[in-house]
Formats: structure tokens, C-alpha cells, sequence
């Protein structure tokens, strides 16, 4: 006797409910490598448009951490999403490998530098960088991220290094390339030149001291010896003092108090004597700040005068409207003081924050060391008003976190002036993903000053540039090609390894060397200038990639750092952006929203959770947050993507056992739309929408709005009502009946194209289902292509559907409410009466055959009828009499001797 269970049409798969991640993802990179999965996604795309995302180089430094996959996972979403969507999307990661932190790192370790042959010390660096790219090339490979990884580009490579010198030599051939004596970002703790992207704000306590210095000029206006009053933070800087700016439309008070005479901005006056805590003054002269320019006073330490010079740079929001200036440590000081009023640059500053001779008897003593002794000096004098300590915001060298200090040193810069208005164009003709991304580059651009290039290191892009005898640097562009050439061949390690001599072209001569002597520049270029050149190092170079390329995207950082640099290069020397679209990712914070670091124990790894949850894990994080914004990981946070997954996980199990148990075969089985039943026609409309949905989600590189779409309808339309209601249809209808025919359609229909929907972001897991999908001939979901939009117009089909539906989520309530008050068990023990005062409503569900399968019901009436008030309708639920058949459970008027309802008969014995 043939057992019912044995005639149920149940689930069959190998697809495994548990996803067991960390043990099965190397199983498909490995395979993936065999199979060289990404040369073959390229091979099937020849022909069609090409779509260049080029990567932003992450810095060869250490384990890769949550920012480094974020970023990587979000880019591998798109070059998969384009190569699966009709283009040809090769990704060619790279690495930037110059720099201090490499530098550091030996150090740290034992390697003496500065004894050290500047050769031996750049092999070491480049042996340390070249193993820190191994080791993040295989976490980035964990991760599921495809691309070019044997052929990467790296900034140290010969090729790339020549490269970065013929924009040089473009640059300087357009002028935009000169050596000057100006301030600039100096950090101390690294002994180099800083640009404005390798600075961080950090709360720093500085002295808060008001200096007096006595008028010294014979003038009408005021009494020889008045005190000009300053206000300044940083009295380290007062050894390079050259004068005291004031604003020419303010008016100044000459104010008496203990027998001296005290010159303050009006407007600033009332505040003042309550800090000074003068009671007993008097205001015995005003001046205007325009009639006190050229005025001479008394340095009040050093054996010189500072000028009183007109600055529109002097304000009212702090101090005492009269403004201490050190041409050689301030911005403005350096525009006003020495370019306008040409008083001259001081700097008494070495390489290590540490005064030299010209600070007098200060030398010897670090910067910020000084500051205490400067203000002593200055009490001894009388010359000090009033000092406080203020914690404010102040610059520190993001490497070493250490502050900085403003120095004029002659250093080599690009002059963005030259070209402002080119850059600022080609902000304007790149798109941007996010409303503040155009705004925030433009007015960087607008108002950033001349870019400092020069880095006074040893691993690095040397600066190729010759001095004459005379000292004078020979910018030559024939030259720095010849350079060029040789990098190409030995790499930049030849500009260390030769004497000046050797890198000239044979015979060369100049006019300023008689005696053929030359000497070359040893500062490095900024490493922002490395990778800001890589769209030649690396686009340009290969035949495979374009230029400008499609997309740029990094995190928001680098609207300051390799956005900004890349786009200075690239307009210099084509006048064109390095990128048409710009797209930029958010910082990711614990769960709490803090920084993560080690101290605070919050930092969430990678590689351990690739080895605890799986890779996977972290991509499907990735899709469900709003990167551009900041982002939150945690374990807790991890826990419930595990769980989203899960759930995900088992609706594919879920369709798999269904569709290939021999039953149904998509070759030969599947039914026309206008074949199928009028719910699988509906939940057909449902789910081509979803598919219209992701795909312009896709478009905008919305992937949280991707995974929404599909998980939102696999937990609700379809697990929570088309799937439950299908059970009674898909195990209980013969193999070759219409209605299971028409619902197996529907479900191959959503398998075959989600599973290539969630290809790009899924990778791992949409592999593993289409393994289990025997009938579809490609070697990887990755060599299908996503589905097209096939949105259905049957609005009056889905408009009775929708109306259903609310009606159903009323039976589902009363159904609810009856299990609670033990009228019933199951549904199927339920005998459903339905009644509405909307006639179209009744006639609606008249027209629905086998109402009892949409409810997971026994028996459905529509009639007049007193039942409890719904939203939609009025339920009533009873206990529903009968016999209750063996096979399907449902309880029915009549059963045959082996207690089989008609239908089961029908499958059973015919």
C-alpha cells in the first residue's frame, strides 16, 4: 500500500538551510580562480560599451580594516552590476606605496634612516610596502571582490613613476610649477611640508596672551610711547615679528590706565577693560585705523621695529583689532605683510620645531617649549597685559597626530591660481550622487591656495629638477622627459643611485653652470601627487581602460585628498576632470556611532568576521546601510543581517525544493502570462515591479534600495502569503495540473531573475543557489546577464488582487483572534463566513475560485451575515464540521474509505 505522504509532491534540494560561510567561501574563490571567473566575465562582454570604475589606491600599510571593505565591496557591487547589465566593466585595483607612514614603520623597527644610504633605506620601504600589498590583496580577495589583481597598479612601479613625472613636465611647461618662500603646514614630529589633506582639527591647549609694543615713530596723532596691544595664541611666533596689521575703517582709542597709554579698536573696548580688568581708565584720543599705516614700534624683545600695516584680514570676532604679523608663520601675515607692504620673511624655525639663532636667546628650545619662557620674558618687560590657557581647535599632522606649526620654507608648488577657473568647470560637468558632493569640491577648489608638492623625505617620487651653479633651478621640460626615461627603465631609485651628472643628457650644457656643474633636487613629491596622477599610471597606460574614467569612489576624505589632487592633475595638463561621476562613501562607527579604536576596544575586523559569520555577512551589511552617510557596524548589527540572511537564505531552499524535485522542468514546462492563474498573473506584476525597482536602484548605486526591494517582497508577498498559500497547491496538485504548472512559473520566473539580481552584492550565496538550478547552462551566475524590466499593464487584474488581499488581512486577523480564543487550532480547522457592505467587494470574492486555498482555510462563504467588523469587511470564524481528509488536512463535507477528499482522490487513484 503506497504510503499519502508518499504521493505529496514535497521539497527536494541539495541547497543546505544552513549557509555555513567561512567553510564554503574559499571552496568558491578557489573555484572561481580555476576557472579565471573574471577573464571569462570579460571575454563574454567584448564588444559592448566599456564602463572604467577606477580605484582609489588604499595606502600599503597593514591588515585591510572595515573602511577598506566597505569601500572595496561597494566598488565590486558596481563592476559586477555593469558587467552583468550590458557593459564591459574591467577593475584594475592599485596601491599607493610612498610616504612617511612607511617610513615610520622601519623606524619603529630598528631602521636607522639617517645613517642610512638613502638607496638602502627606499629598498627596504619599497620590500615593506610590496609585502603589505600581498597581504591585503588576498583579504580584499576574501571579501568576493573580482578584478585584475595579478596586474595591479602600484605607484612605485617604473612605469607609473615615469608617468607622474611627464605630468610634472606638462606642468611645468604651462608655468604652473614654481619654488617659493612661503608659509606653509610644517609637521615638526614628521620633519616635512604638510598639504591642506594631510591635516587633522584636534583640541589643542595654546597660550592666550595680550603684548604690548610702544609706539616709537614722532607723529601728531599719538604720544611717543603709546602701547599697541596684540593679541596672539602662538607666542613662539613673536622672535619672527615683523608688524602689527590694522583694519583702515576701524577707528582706535587711545586708552589711559596706571599712567600708560594703551591703543585698542573702539568696538572693542567695553570687552577688553573687563578682561584686562581696568576700572579706572579713560579714553584720551581716537585715531582711524587708515592714518596709523607705516608707523614704526618697538619689538618687544628684539633689537627692531614692526611697521603698522592695513589688512582687511583684521576683524572684530577676537583680540584687539590690532594683529601681531609674522610673515613667516601665518597665511595672511606672508599675503599683507611681505608681498604688499614687502616687509620681509623670518622664519627662525629648523626642521624640527626647533628656534634657531635668529629667535635670540629662545634658540635651542622646541616650539611650544618656548612659549612659556617667551611669556616670562615678556612679564619681565612689562610688556605682557594678561595670559590664560584657551583648549581650542588647531591643526595636527594626521600621520603622527602630533600638532603643526605654520613655517615659511622654499618649497616647491603647483599654482592652482593659474588654473581655478578650468577646475571649477569641471566640477561643474561631473555628475554627483549626493547634494553636498558638488558644493563641498567646488568651494574646496575655490578656495584652497597654491598646492605645496615638495615633501622633505626619502621614499618617495623625487622632484626632477636640476640647480645650476648659481643655484637657480633649471625647469626644463626636454629635461624632465629625459628623466622620465630613465625611471621607465630603473625606476626613481636611479635619481638616488647617480650623481646629477649621470641623469643629464650626454653633453648638456647651460649657460648659469661654465663649469658643468649641476646639482638636483632631493625633495620628494607629495604622495598626493602620486596617486593623483594614477589616471595616467594606470588608465592611460592600458589598453583596457579609459580616460577620463566612468567613476571615481572613495570616502568622503578624499573630497580633500584624491578627488581634489586628481582633479588638479588631470585639468592641468588635458583640462578635463579624471572622472565624469563621482560617488563617496560615509566613515564607519561602532554601534553607538564612535570612532573605532583599539583602546576603546570597538574596532569590528574583517578577516574575523569572515571567519566567525562569513564574508558574505559583510557584503549584505554593505547593501543594507546608506553608505554615503556615516555607518554603523557592531556584533549586535551583525547579528540581524545574519538574520536577514537567514531568512533570505531559506526562501531560496524554499523555491529550489519546489521547482527541481523532477517535477517541473523550465525547458518545456513553463506557461505563458496569459496562460497562468489570475493570483500568479498578480504576484507576476508584483515581483516585475520589484525587478523595475532594483534595477533603477542599480542605476542610482542605491544598493541598500536594491536589497530592500527584494527582501521586503520575499518576507511579505512572498513568504507570508504566496509561498504559505502555495504549500496546499505545489504539495498536494498532481505533477501535470494547471494550477501547479501556472504557480511553478511564477516561482522560476523569481528565482531565475533575483538570483542574478542579488549576483553583485550576494555573490557567494546566488552562486551556491544557481549550482542548484540543474537546467541553466552557464558556468557561473556571474557570466548571466541581469534580467531586462518587463513591467505588465493589467491594472484591473491588480487592482482586484490588491482589494483582495485587504480582505484577506482581515480573515487573517479573525483567524487569529479565534486561535486565541480556542474556537479553532490550524486554519484548516476553520469554516470562514464573509460579509461586506460593498457589493463590488461581494462580487469580487464570488469570482475567486477556491477562496479556502487564499485563507488556508477549510470552507469560505460570502454572505449576509452578523460577524465582528473588520477594516475592510465583516469575519466571522467557526469550527468547521466535516471530515478532515489525510492527505491534505483540509476538512471537507465527504471523504472516501481511505479518508481522501475528492480532490486528493483525483491525484491519488486516477
Amino acid at each position: 500500500m503506497v504510503e499519502l505522504k508518499d504521493t505529496l509532491l514535497m521539497p527536494k534540494t541539495d541547497f543546505p538551510m544552513r549557509g555555513n560561510l567561512p567553510n564554503k567561501e574559499p571552496e568558491f574563490l578557489k573555484r572561481w580562480e580555476e576557472m579565471d571567473l573574471y577573464r571569462k566575465v570579460l571575454k563574454k562582454n567584448e564588444g559592448k560599451p566599456t564602463y572604467v570604475l577606477h580605484d582609489g589606491p588604499p595606502y600599503a600599510n597593514g591588515n585591510i580594516h572595515i573602511g577598506h571593505a566597505l569601500n572595496k565591496i561597494l566598488k565590486d557591487f558596481i563592476v559586477k552590476y555593469k558587467n552583468m547589465n550590458g557593459y564591459l566593466s574591467n577593475f584594475v585595483p592599485g596601491w599607493d606605496t610612498h610616504g612617511l607612514p612607511i617610513e615610520q614603520v622601519l623606524v619603529n623597527n630598528g631602521v636607522d634612516r639617517k645613517s642610512m644610504p638613502a638607496n638602502k633605506f627606499r629598498n627596504k620601504c619599497k620590500d615593506y610596502a610590496l609585502k603589505q600589498i600581498d597581504k591585503q590583496r588576498a583579504d580584499f580577495k576574501k571579501l568576493g571582490v573580482i578584478g585584475d589583481w595579478e596586474n595591479p597598479y602600484i605607484t612605485l612601479d617604473p612605469r607609473f613613476e615615469a608617468e607622474q613625472i611627464r605630468v610634472f613636465k606638462t606642468m611645468v611647461s604651462k608655468g604652473y610649477i614654481y619654488k617659493g618662500l612661503k608659509p606653509i603646514y610644517w609637521s615638526p614630529s614628521s620633519e616635512s611640508a604638510l598639504a591642506e589633506a594631510e591635516i587633522e582639527y584636534r583640541d589643542h591647549t595654546s597660550p592666550s596672551i595680550y603684548v604690548s609694543f610702544e609706539l616709537v615713530s614722532d607723529t601728531e596723532l599719538l604720544e611717543k610711547g603709546t602701547k599697541f596691544v596684540i593679541w596672539t595664541t602662538t607666542p613662539w611666533t613673536l622672535p619672527a615679528n615683523l608688524g602689527i596689521a590694522v583694519n583702515k575703517d576701524f577707528v582706535y582709542q587711545v586708552l589711559e590706565h596706571n599712567g600708560e597709554k594703551y591703543l585698542l579698536a573702539k568696538d572693542l573696548v567695553e570687552k577688553l577693560v573687563v578682561e584686562f580688568a581696568w576700572e579706572d581708565y579713560k579714553v584720551v584720543n581716537e585715531v582711524k585705523g587708515s592714518d596709523l599705516e607705516y608707523l614704526l614700534c618697538q619689538h618687544p624683545f628684539l633689537d627692531r621695529t614692526s611697521t603698522v600695516i592695513l589688512g582687511d584680514h583684521v576683524t572684530l570676532d577676537a583680540g584687539t583689532g590690532l594683529v601681531h604679523t609674522a610673515p613667516g608663520h601665518g597665511v595672511d601675515d606672508y599675503l599683507v605683510g611681505h608681498l604688499q607692504y614687502k616687509l620681509g620673511v623670518v622664519s627662525p624655525v629648523d626642521n624640527q620645531g626647533v628656534l634657531t639663532a635668529e629667535a635670540g636667546q629662545f634658540a635651542g628650545k622646541f616650539v611650544f617649549d618656548a612659549n612659556k619662557d617667551i611669556i616670562a620674558h615678556l612679564e619681565e618687560k612689562g610688556a605682557l597685559l594678561k595670559q590664560e590657557n584657551i583648549s581650542h581647535s588647531y591643526p595636527h599632522d594626521w600621520r603622527t597626530k602630533k600638532p603643526i606649526i605654520f613655517r615659511s620654507t622654499p618649497q616647491w608648488f603647483c599654482s592652482v591660481d593659474a588654473f581655478r577657473q578650468d577646475l571649477l568647470d569641471a566640477v561643474d560637468r561631473t555628475k554627483f550622487y549626493s547634494e553636498w558632493g558638488k558644493p563641498r569640491l567646488y568651494n574646496m577648489i575655490r578656495d584652497r591656495g597654491d598646492w605645496v608638492i615638495s615633501r622633505q623625505r626619502v621614499w618617495g617620487v623625487p622632484i626632477p629638477v636640476f640647480y645650476a651653479e648659481n643655484g637657480e633651478p633649471i625647469l626644463d621640460s626636454e629635461l624632465i622627459e629625459h628623466v622620465a626615461k630613465i625611471f621607465e627603465v630603473e625606476g626613481s631609485n636611479a635619481w638616488f643611485n647617480k650623481e646629477a651628472k649621470e641623469l643629464l643628457p650626454e653633453g648638456y650644457t647651460h649657460p648659469d653652470s661654465p663649469n658643468g656643474v649641476f646639482t638636483k633636487e632631493m625633495d620628494i613629491m607629495d604622495v598626493w601627487f602620486d596617486s593623483g596622477t594614477s589616471h595616467q599610471g594606470c588608465c592611460t597606460l592600458r589598453e583596457d581602460l579609459t580616460y577620463p574614467a566612468d567613476l571615481y569612489l572613495e570616502g568622503s576624505d578624499q573630497y580633500r585628498g584624491w578627488f581634489n589632487s586628481s582633479l588638479i592633475n588631470s585639468v592641468a595638463i588635458s583640462g578635463e576632470a579624471p572622472y565624469r561621476e563621482l560617488v563617496s562613501a560615509g566613515f564607519v562607527m561602532d554601534g553607538n556611532g564612535h570612532k573605532m579604536s583599539k583602546s576603546l576596544g570597538n574596532v569590528i575586523s574583517p578577516n574575523d568576521v569572515g571567519k566567525q559569520l562569513g564574508a558574505e555577512i559583510i557584503r549584505l551589511w554593505t547593501a543594507s546601510v546608506d553608505y554615503t552617510q556615516d555607518v554603523r557596524i557592531s556584533n549586535d548589527i551583525l547579528k540581524q543581517v545574519s538574520e536577514t540572511y537567514r531568512k533570505l537564505r531559506n526562501t531560496y531552499r524554499f523555491l529550489l525544493g519546489n521547482l527541481f524535485n523532477g517535477s517541473f522542468d523550465n525547458r518545456k514546462d513553463l506557461l505563458a502570462y496569459e496562460e497562468l492563474t489570475e493570483l500568479d498573473k498578480y504576484m507576476l506584476i508584483k515581483f516585475e515591479q520589484v525587478v523595475a525597482k532594483m534595477l533603477k536602484s542599480y542605476e542610482n548605486y542605491q544598493f541598500n534600495n536594491v536589497m530592500n526591494e527584494l527582501i521586503n517582497f520575499f518576507n511579505v508577498e512572498l513568504s507570508a502569503f504566496y509561498l504559505d498559500f502555495g504549500k496546499d497547491i505545489l504539495y498536494i496538485e498532481s505533477e501535470e495540473s494547471h494550477i501547479r504548472r501556472s504557480m511553478l512559473t511564477v516561482l522560476y520566473t523569481i528565482l531565475s531573475k533575483s538570483v542574478r539580481l542579488i549576483a553583485p552584492i550576494l555573490s557567494f550565496t546566488a552562486e551556491e543557489v544557481y549550482d542548484n538550478m540543474p537546467y541553466d547552462n552557464e558556468e557561473s551566475v556571474h557570466l548571466t546577464d541581469f534580467p531586462t524590466v518587463n513591467l505588465i499593464d493589467d491594472k484591473e487584474l491588480e487592482a482586484k488582487w490588491d482589494k483582495l488581499l485587504e480582505v484577506r488581512d482581515d480573515v487573517l486577523k479573525a483567524l487569529e483572534e479565534s486561535r486565541n480564543e480556542k474556537v479553532i487550532g490550524k486554519s484548516l480547522e476553520a469554516a470562514v463566513e464573509i460579509y461586506s457592505n460593498d457589493k463590488e467587494v461581494v462580487e469580487l470574492l464570488n469570482t475567486v475560485d477556491n477562496l479556502h486555498q487564499l485563507f488556508i482555510v477549510s470552507k469560505v462563504t460570502v454572505k449576509e451575515n452578523n460577524g465582528k467588523e473588520y477594516d475592510y469587511s465583516t469575519i466571522s470564524v467557526t469550527k468547521a464540521e466535516g471530515h478532515k481528509c489525510e492527505r491534505c488536512w483540509t476538512i471537507v463535507d465527504e471523504v472516501d474509505e481511505d479518508l481522501l477528499c475528492p480532490r486528493c482522490q483525483g491525484v491519488v487513484k486516477k
